[in-house]
Parts: structure tokens; sequence; C-alpha cells
């Protein structure tokens, strides 16, 4: 997933968890050579001369640091034998491979990339009155933030890039700046969560960024969602990652609209078959009507409301 979201620590029925440190498989030196050490500090410092995030370089800084520290980096194919023999799912597998071939590139080695295919794992989405819960649990100026990543399917990192020329508190749209590759896009708040975000916005008139960074909104995430399901000894709670909002509002939003074309437009991907997990999502029951008006400008999200 993206960097930020925290991992799933336990799959529903028939899924495994998405591992991210396979710990029981480390074997090897667990120091690094300073030569190793300096040629990962390069491979990084290259990366971010070709315009890489400082949240993606910090990921493939780790990445590498970590595969230094179980096989030789300047031989490939002991990378190879011990990304292979790893306990952990495709997907991941791809992830190291793709970012040990960013150290291959940029210290001139050579290698015959193995291939993994990245398996499409279906979202668990979470049901509106536990997220309700989590929102209730925060202070009123995080659960802005909530409410406003539930009811857009914003990214956090899309949300900690908003300027005030983005948000029309008058007409009550945000416009969305797509970041990781994905597309801009214009959404209409409700009347509740745009009263909210006004009295969230009367704090922070001197920022030019009003809403805080993307790990910040994660790590505080985690610890108001860890200590509601302490307090209510809900552990199902403590399974509920803040990219799940995410998951949320294009599963809710495809149930309205049945419109497979506004999920993919809302969402900001480039590719229909990325959006298309979400009709497999569908097993809900509610009073609400269909809808499909797709808004493609501020003009026409604001007729839509």
């Amino acid at each position: 997933g993206p960097l930020g979201f925290e991992p799933r620590t336990s799959g529903s029925a028939g899924q495994r968890p998405i591992q991210t440190r396979p710990r029981a498989q480390m074997q090897g030196p667990r120091t690094l050579k300073g030569s190793i050490k300096e040629k990962i500090l390069r491979t990084v410092l290259n990366l971010k001369h070709r315009g890489l995030a400082l949240t993606t370089l910090s990921h493939i800084s780790y990445i590498l640091k970590y595969l230094a520290k179980h096989c030789n980096l300047d031989n490939p194919e002991s990378v190879k034998r011990f990304i292979a023999n790893l306990d952990v799912d495709n997907s991941y597998k791809h992830n190291l491979v793709k970012i040990y071939n960013y150290y291959v590139q940029e210290n001139g080695l050579q290698w015959e990339r193995p291939r993994y295919r990245a398996e499409r794992r279906i979202p668990k989405v979470p049901t509106k009155e536990q997220l309700e819960k989590i929102i209730a649990s925060c202070g009123k100026y995080f659960a802005t933030i909530l409410r406003v990543l539930m009811e857009t399917g914003m990214m956090p990192k899309e949300l900690s890039h908003l300027r005030w020329k983005d948000i029309d508190l008058e007409r009550g749209i945000i416009t969305a700046q797509g970041r990781k590759r994905h597309s801009s896009r214009v959404f209409k708040l409700s009347s509740q969560t745009l009263s909210m975000l006004k009295v969230y916005l009367n704090k922070r008139q001197e920022k030019e960024k009003p809403f805080p960074s993307s790990e910040w909104i994660c790590k505080y995430y985690r610890k108001m969602r860890n200590r509601l399901a302490k307090k209510l000894q809900d552990p199902s709670l403590k399974t509920i990652r803040l990219y799940d909002f995410r998951h949320f509002y294009a599963t809710m939003l495809y149930w309205r609209t049945k419109d497979i074309l506004l999920v993919k437009q809302q969402l900001g991907h480039k590719r229909l078959e990325t959006s298309l997990i979400y009709t497999q999502l569908i097993d809900l029951k509610t009073d609400e009507e269909y809808y499909t008006a797709t808004a493609k400008t501020v003009e026409e999200a604001e007729k839509s409301s």
C-alpha cells in the first residue's frame, strides 16, 4: 500500500496478513559495512535528484538497509536467493525487487530481474458505524480531518497538501490535487462536514497548508484508534487502517451509483482495472437512493449539491 498507511495486521477470512518485516527469517550479518552504507546513501541521493518524494526515499533506504543486513547488495544472485526464500506473499517480494532494482541501476550492476506478480487483495471495508465510533472518540479538530477523508476518499497525503486556494468555503467545494500519479478531482462537502471544516480552518488562517503532514495524521490516527479499541474492548477496531476510510468511500459511491467510471474518477485512478475491485464489495442495506451524476468541474460539483 501507499507509504504512510499502516499495514493490515490481521486479514479477513481466507486472507493472509501483509508482512512488512519478516523478522523470523532474518539471518546473516546485523551491521552494514561502510562501503555499502555509502552506496545506499548515493542511491537515495540520486533518486532524490530524479524527483522521488522524501517519504518514498525513506522507505527505499529502509528496505535497502534491511536487505543489506541479510545478503550482499553487490551480489544480485545473493539478493535473489534471499528474496526467493522469504515466506511472504508475492506482492511483498515484488516490492523488494522493485526497490533493489534502484540500487542495481544506480551502482552499475547487472542482473536478471525476477518476476513476482503483485496480487491484488480484496480490501476489508469497515462499516459506517465503526468509522463513526472512531471519529466520535476524537477531538473536534482531528474529527474534522477524519470526516473529510471519509466523505471524499482522499489520501492523507492529498489532504496534507491542500492549500487555501483549493478550498472554497462559500460553495463547500474542495479541489484535491492528485498525488502518486493520481488525477486531480473535485468534491462537494455535506453541510455537516462543511460546518466542521469552517471551525477547523478558522484556527489555521496563518498557515499556507492548513492540514498537518500525512505522517502525523497516520500516527495520531493509530493512537486514537488503539485507545478506543482498548476502551471498548473491541479488537476489530484495531484492524481498521486509515486507508480503509478511502475503501469505505469508494464502496459506498459504487453502491449508490453503480457507476464504476465515477468511482474511477473520484478516486483519481488512471486505470479502470484498479477501480473494479469495488464492484465485488457490495453487500449493503440502506434506504439511500442511487444517483449517477458525475462532476468533472467545480461548477458541476456545485450544481450537484
